[in-house]
């Protein structure tokens, strides 16, 4: 991304100034499967350290894990390595946010489908405006 991208933009990565502040006040914490990288420093209006996330690749808050998240809000206060329990053999790996892609949950009779659904049975009635 070039300078003019990194000026206007903050949907596809870090700004310029996201750039500059971590570089002059932020500390690399860590560093997540997906290659987020995870930084502190400096203070917020209630004295607690910042914490916040440069992503690798666009900016998705979905792409946070659970444990990262926690880390960010404060939840917890070490690295979440540290803190969490191996992982269990029923937890589903992270699968990304599908929301405005052609992979996203698209119910029958969506236009998406074509419009199509099965007839209403039983007890529907449609409301005409002549019905009294």
């Amino acid at each position: 991304m070039g300078l003019l991208g990194k000026i206007f933009t903050w949907w596809d990565g870090a700004t310029i100034g996201t750039s500059l502040y971590t570089s002059r006040k932020g500390t690399k914490v860590g560093e997540d499967h997906q290659g987020n990288v995870y930084y502190e420093g400096g203070a917020d209006v209630m004295g607690r350290t910042r914490r916040w996330v440069i992503y690798n690749g666009a900016n998705d808050a979905s792409r946070v894990p659970a444990e990262w998240h926690g880390w960010l809000h404060h939840s917890i206060e070490g690295t979440p390595e540290s803190f969490l329990p191996p992982p269990r053999i029923w937890e589903k790996d992270f699968t990304p946010n599908a929301t405005g892609t052609p992979h996203a949950y698209r119910p029958s009779g969506a236009l998406e489908k074509g419009g199509h659904r099965q007839r209403a049975t039983g007890d529907y009635e449609a409301w005409s405006p002549d019905a009294s």
